[in-house]
């Protein structure tokens, strides 16, 4: 509850809606307890009192009767029926939602088909049919209200229940032995709940405002019985000559309704699981860079050069240190593999380069990123999108997820060329179809119209490889590029990646779980840990010598075809979580080697020549 409440009162707006409306809840909940004049009599003698009259706070009525108390029990009412509405709604609309989308087939046809018919209705319209079928009277309002938001919960539950409907776990329930009842209950129901708690908390609002416009035409609330829409509905006629009487409850009913509305944006995100991070604006194009220190100042070594780079994520009060202190280079024509366990680092520190790491929650508090000697970190958003896919190309791990499913795999080729260069579209086709025969797309010249969802998973990977290279860039930054390919397409784009970077002098940096793939293609290994690099040098010899203790099991964990009765090694433990990183070696605990003094302080990256180490008791010598 107390991570709920922190995540709603970093928004501002919902803050203040939370206070609005928890002051009028407070105020209308001891109004029996005030001393206040009894609503409903009259004084004739009064009428229209002016606001601060000696013994009227707010003024009279045209009957003399006292606003503020008419004012109060009103708001009493209007929220009472308000909030009734919204959980009748809610329950009606929620379980006929759930039933169409769990049983599905005819039984969703019939149901939501009905539900399609009340929507071609305007609300209003169909709210005053039902209040004239039932009489006028705020009981009835209120079932109408009720009645006319019962299809917007049906349609937006049932559209969530389709999608968890055919998950795994409902099919593992079935198996088990449990009934349907049983199953919604205890299965759906938790996992839709969160949706109803926000359909309700923006909806309520406006039922207040349906309740209210009804009684403003006489067919809620009946005199001498008070609601703000009632009472509206009384003072229209001395809008001009006193409008105090107008004002008072039209004010009141805006700061309820803005109020619920703003609390109901906030709920939404706290509850929402895509928002739980705290990140409830909208990403920035760049990565914000928020650096205590002064950038590095020392050369650029290699066509791409990071310097100390430190990149962190500010979730709440914990600071995740995902990248600390990396500092690697890769030269023209040179293939740098990055390898380690998930969660080491490897994706944040690519995509940390080209600033695509999302902010929030996203930053990089320190070091540099050198290309064509310029800092990238420090660069204008318009000069680094110029160089994004132009000068500095990605392939993406999950390329369904970055390829647009709304465009054709041929037009977005086409509009990566034509973003950068200013050439025809016929050119820009016959270069994208060169790449599609390029990276072994079989009958490349059809494949360029089809939509993403039309290509298998290797098929769309070798998309993302053709759309990196297609301005022929100076540095590729391959993330697990041929994780969904089998052996022997992997191959063949590794051997396609190896001719490029020969020919065209390409550098690449290439992150990957694949020591095979590191001794294929990769000149220089950097093996990383916790958000730093453990290890550095030429491939061969870290393969056939790794001083690092981690290094040494991560080699010892691939197997070996044909290789004899080797042990296949596993390392015990799990990666340490990096906002709470332990003191000194952060493999220590997960060590065999560990000792007293691996734990004591910074333990720093121990180079020598070619070869780089960051351990005190290496497994070898660096020579």
């Amino acid at each position: 509850m107390t991570a709920f409440l922190k995540l709603l009162f970093r928004n501002r707006l919902a803050a203040l809606g939370a206070v609005v409306l928890g002051l009028i809840l407070v105020l209308v909940i001891i109004t029996p307890l005030l001393p206040l004049a009894d609503p409903n009599v009259t004084s004739t003698g009064d009428r229209f009192a002016r606001p601060f009259t000696q013994g009227h706070l707010l003024g009279t009525d045209h009957l003399g009767r006292d606003l503020l108390s008419r004012l109060l029990y009103g708001t009493r009412l209007s929220l009472a029926v308000g909030i009734a509405a919204a959980v009748i709604a809610a329950t009606i609309g929620s379980a006929i939602g759930i039933i169409a989308g769990y049983f599905g087939g005819r039984t969703d046809n019939l149901i939501m088909r009905g539900v399609d018919m009340l929507m071609a209705f305007p609300y209003i319209l169909l709210a005053l049919a039902i209040v004239a079928a039932l009489g006028p009277g705020l009981m009835n309002a209120l079932v109408a209200v009720a009645a006319v938001n019962i299809p917007f919960f049906a349609r937006n539950i049932r559209g969530i229940t389709v999608s968890l409907a055919g998950r795994e776990f409902i099919d593992a329930a079935r198996l088990a032995g449990k009934g349907h009842v049983r199953i919604i209950l205890t299965e759906l129901l938790p996992n839709v709940l969160p949706v109803i708690i926000i359909a309700m908390s923006t909806t309520v609002g406006w039922m207040i405002l349906e309740t209210a416009g009804l009684s403003f035409l006489g067919l809620g609330s009946q005199p001498p019985q008070a609601d703000l829409g009632s009472m509206l509905g009384e003072a229209r006629a001395a809008l001009i000559t006193a409008p105090h009487t107008s004002v008072v409850p039209g004010i009141m009913i805006f700061f309820i309704v803005m109020s619920v509305n703003l609390l109901g944006d906030g709920v939404r995100d706290a509850l929402d699981p895509r928002l739980k991070s705290g990140a409830l604006s909208r990403p920035r194009a760049t990565t914000r860079v928020d650096r205590k220190d002064p950038a590095p100042t020392r050369p650029q070594q290699g066509a791409l050069d990071l310097q100390d780079l430190e990149t962190q994520f500010h979730v709440g009060a914990r600071v995740y240190r995902a990248v600390g202190g990396v500092s690697i280079n890769v030269a023209p024509g040179e293939c740098l593999g990055i390898i380690g366990e998930s969660g080491s680092g490897k994706s944040v520190t690519a995509l940390s380069v080209m600033g695509l790491v999302a902010s929030p929650p996203g930053v990089i508090t320190a070091g540099a990123v050198k290309f064509e000697g310029e800092d990238l970190l420090s660069a204008r958003y318009e000069a680094l999108r110029r160089k994004r896919g132009d000068k500095v190309a990605y392939i993406f791990q999950d390329p369904l997820a970055t390829l647009h499913p709304l465009y054709k795999v041929g037009d977005q080729m086409i509009e990566a060329i034509q973003v950068h260069h200013k050439v025809p579209r016929s050119q820009a086709r016959a270069r994208a179809l060169d790449l599609f025969n390029a990276v072994r797309i079989p009958n490349a010249e059809s494949r360029l119209d089809n939509y993403p969802h039309e290509m298998s998973g290797g098929m769309r990977q070798r998309v993302g490889i053709a759309m990196a290279m297609v301005n022929d860039p100076e540095v590729i930054i391959a993330d697990e590029p041929t994780t969904a390919l089998d052996v022997t397409v992997q191959a063949q784009i590794l051997a396609l990646l190896d001719d490029l970077r020969r020919e065209r002098g390409l550098a690449i940096i290439f992150i990957t779980h694949d020591f095979g793939v590191v001794a294929q293609l990769c000149d220089r290994v950097a093996v990383m840990y916790a958000g730093r690099i453990v290890e550095e040098g030429p491939t061969q010899a870290v393969l056939d010598a790794p001083a690092h203790p981690y290094t040494k099991r991560l080699i010892a964990c691939v197997p070996e075809l044909g290789g004899g009765r080797r042990r296949l090694e596993a390392i015990p433990g799990l990666p340490p979580v990096v906002d709470k990183l332990p003191a000194g070696c952060a493999f220590a605990p997960r060590c065999t080697k560990a000792a007293a003094d691996c734990q004591r302080g910074e333990i720093g990256l121990d180079r020598q020549g070619s070869r780089a180490v960051r351990c005190i008791h290496p497994e070898e010598a660096l020579a």
